[in-house]
């Protein structure tokens, strides 16, 4: 088959080397990966840079678009742009906080009808777990959500009430007969009840911090191990903070347990004891933690503990996040960050001795694991989706509002320098991004497994 596209540069990252090579693309698709000499004069070239990385576009399984419902907090137009501008090519949209949420047949045809039309990158779909839908999981799971998400506290919107140990009793057996994932939002309602705090403090992070205690994570993460050993099912924990629980999931995985747990960039970018009086833009939950707690984040990436490091992309109007009080009580929990995880992860990972193979691994490969997308997405690999992104990793920029394409620009990580730059972002073959120009129209496609 004759190639359409060929691009060549020294530093192609593969999987499990960095190579100077020729990647010859046909009809969407990685063709061949030759020397880079062999090149083809037929087709279009593209030459990279030497202080160019290609990298196979980012995979983000935590993205909470909101559309429908909530448009105004996010929309699948400007999720999936700024997704493109940040070198992502696949994203997994969450079930909530769009109104329906995803915790039905119907609901998930009237998102897919709203997204169809407006996808800059690959979208795949979460669907819900939540009291009493058990009858749904299976016609969702035909229809082509990749897996299904629960929360075991209040999630924040009444669409997406959390689940106990009774529901998902009636759950998890219905996921292992279907071999779906069930990802988790694993804190426990019972240590937030009980955490001593006061209100009258609200604008201090330590008040915040104590609101959302570590032991909300570990009686969580010690429940969904147990009841992943009970049912054999496979479970995932989301964005997961405290330090104190990776003893217990280190355990689990070597017991064979089917558990794994991904991070996000502001728990490894950031610590609590930087974020001064009234910063509402830092608020998350669980919450950012402290240095020590960080450093020891990066260590179970490094040890396989962790297995990735994906984004929690939560948006909202500004107002919600109470920067007029300084309410961390009061305000919204979630921070914007899908076009940003790349070089937020490098700037910090390059300093602690962390290769690009690392990078490509946490942001590329096992999320595409996570939902079964490894055959097409997540690396550089012959029969594989041309899905790539071309970066400068020396190359530093200032984070600034107007370079932001979220709906919404406010920003923990404004101000900051970061190290890489992302100049094109390819989605099968078509080159969707291009140092600050978008594709005429959207090319990005809906996933359906």
């Amino acid at each position: 088959m004759q190639s359409d596209l060929v691009i060549r540069g020294r530093q192609l990252v593969l999987p499990g080397s960095v190579e100077a090579c020729s990647l010859h693309i046909a009809q969407g698709r990685i063709q061949r990966i030759t020397t880079y000499e062999d090149i083809s004069t037929e087709c279009e070239l593209i030459e990279l840079s030497d202080d160019s990385v290609l990298m196979p576009g980012l995979v983000d399984t935590h993205v909470h678009v909101n559309e429908p419902g909530r448009t105004s907090w996010e929309g699948f137009a400007t999720a999936t742009r700024s997704a493109a501008a940040g070198g992502v090519t696949t994203i997994v949209d969450m079930p909530l906080n769009s109104i329906p949420a995803t915790t039905s047949l119907e609901a998930f045809h009237e998102k897919i009808a709203v997204a169809h039309t407006q996808c800059e990158v690959d979208t795949a779909f979460w669907g819900g777990v939540v009291p009493g839908n058990t009858s749904e999981l299976a016609p969702m799971y035909s229809a082509g959500v990749v897996g299904f998400k629960c929360f075991l506290v209040p999630s924040g919107v009444n669409e997406f009430p959390h689940v106990t140990e009774d529901d998902l009793r009636c759950a998890l057996p219905e996921l292992k007969r279907l071999g779906a994932v069930l990802i988790v939002h694993a804190e426990l309602p019972g240590p937030i009840e009980q955490a001593v705090i006061d209100p009258n403090a609200s604008h201090d992070y330590e008040t915040f911090l104590r609101a959302r205690p570590r032991a909300a994570e570990n009686e969580a993460m010690a429940l969904m191990i147990r009841l992943a050993r009970e049912f054999e099912t496979r479970v995932h924990i989301v964005h997961h903070s405290s330090a104190d629980a990776l003893p217990l999931l280190r355990e689990a995985r070597d017991a064979g347990v089917q558990i794994t747990a991904e991070t996000c960039p502001h728990y490894l970018f950031f610590a609590a004891e930087e974020i001064g009086p009234g910063a509402t833009q830092f608020k998350c939950c669980p919450p950012i933690r402290e240095i020590e707690n960080r450093e020891q984040l990066w260590q179970a990436l490094a040890e396989g503990t962790l297995q990735m490091i994906v984004s929690d992309h939560s948006p909202c109007p500004p107002e919600m996040k109470r920067r007029d009080t300084g309410n961390f009580l009061e305000a919204w929990g979630g921070i914007s960050s899908l076009q940003l995880r790349l070089p937020v992860v490098w700037t910090a990972a390059r300093t602690r001795g962390h290769s690009l193979l690392d990078l490509a691994k946490w942001l590329c490969e096992m999320p595409a694991r996570l939902v079964g997308l490894d055959g097409r997405k997540g690396s550089i690999a012959v029969g594989h989706d041309a899905d790539l992104v071309v970066w400068k990793p020396n190359q530093e920029f200032t984070v600034a509002a107007e370079m932001i394409h979220h709906r919404h620009k406010l920003s923990p990580y404004t101000g900051r320098v970061l190290a890489g730059t992302v100049q094109k972002t390819f989605v099968r073959g078509r080159k969707i991004y291009d140092e600050g120009a978008f594709a005429a129209r959207p090319e990005g496609a809906l996933i359906l497994k």
